[in-house]
């Protein structure tokens, strides 16, 4: 049985980039288990603040299903790490809703990070949080920043259209698209494309080069259509292929004009205070709903409600509001 670490030992593990220590503090902020949840908020409690002006980049990256988001990461992470950066990737799987399993399997689509030294691969399964994130993601996050990454990767489920929660957690928001498609303005709907600060056509290689330039062409039109951001940020279209290497660095070159141009207007530490405001509403609910429903009054009242409902003696709006009126 693995030795229980006490709270002072997972700061320190973090604190000098152990990355053996840090995952097994992510396994406990992610754990449901009470005991586990009461250690995991006393660790987050003693996490030291990173502060808005943090140096950490916390990109997200998000697309469509088959568009290539683990080899473009696998790809793009390499390129960092070749330019002095220690990046760790946070890699959301989708769980099943029947079985609430997952898969786990990017960590074996990113072959040459898996086995970097300068990189830490972390696949957590979404579990019943939509949005493209998992629900500790925030809190995983932190604890890598506090672990002294230079950039955090986070690559959502991909679902295509609820890819939204991510951009309330990362400083840059990437958007992943294919051409050769079809109509490609179909592909994804709009709301996703007015939060992405670029857009990348990936696998823009071979016989798809000219569909990838067309496609460029269509987006570029459709974002000038869009309302102006109001950090007066102009969302780029760039081509890129994991495959032949090319367009990488341009990539990484947009990132770091957005981080600049964003931390000489105000907007980057702007953004993070309004980021951690938007946090602390969300987490306060959820933890607000769970002490709730830990009532032994409330579940009684549920469970009869649920029994009046089943006899058909009342409606749910009835049930609900004879619940609040006793809370």
């Amino acid at each position: 049985m693995r030795k229980r670490l006490s709270i002072e030992q997972y700061l320190e593990g973090i604190k000098s980039g152990n990355k053996l220590i840090l995952s097994q503090a992510i396994t406990l902020i992610e754990s449901t288990r009470p005991a586990d949840e009461k250690r995991a908020a006393a660790l987050m409690q003693q996490l030291p603040a990173p502060g808005y002006g943090s140096s950490c980049i916390k990109i997200g990256i998000t697309g469509v299903p088959g568009v290539g988001k683990s080899t473009f990461i696998d790809t793009f992470g390499s390129h960092l790490i070749q330019n002095g950066q220690r990046i760790a990737i946070l890699s959301i799987d989708p769980s099943s809703q029947k079985t609430r399993g997952s898969i786990l399997g990017d960590k074996t689509r990113m072959e040459k990070l898996a086995g970097n030294p300068a990189a830490y691969v972390r696949p957590s399964p979404s579990g019943s949080t939509l949005g493209g994130v998992a629900h500790k993601t925030h809190e995983t996050i932190l604890l890598c920043e506090a672990a002294g990454f230079d950039c955090v990767i986070v690559e959502t489920v991909g679902v295509g259209q609820s890819e939204t929660m991510v951009k309330d957690m990362v400083d840059f928001f990437l958007l992943l698209m294919l051409a050769g498609g079809g109509d490609e303005l179909q592909g994804i709907k709009r709301g996703i494309m007015e939060m992405a600060d670029a857009i990348v056509i990936h696998k823009a290689d071979g016989d798809y080069v000219k569909a990838a330039k067309k496609a460029r062409v269509n987006y570029q039109n459709a974002l000038h259509l869009f309302p102006p951001n109001p950090n007066n940020w102009i969302p780029p279209v760039q081509l890129c292929s994991s495959y032949e290497n090319t367009g990488i660095g341009e990539v990484w070159e947009t990132i770091t004009q957005y981080i600049v141009q964003m931390r000489g207007n105000g907007f980057l530490e702007a953004n993070r205070r309004t980021q951690d405001a938007l946090w602390f509403e969300n987490l306060l609910q959820h933890q607000l709903l769970q002490k709730l429903y830990q009532s032994p009054k409330l579940h009684q009242q549920i469970m009869e409600s649920k029994e009046l409902l089943t006899q058909e003696k009342t409606n749910v709006p009835a049930v609900v509001s004879e619940i609040l009126r006793n809370l």
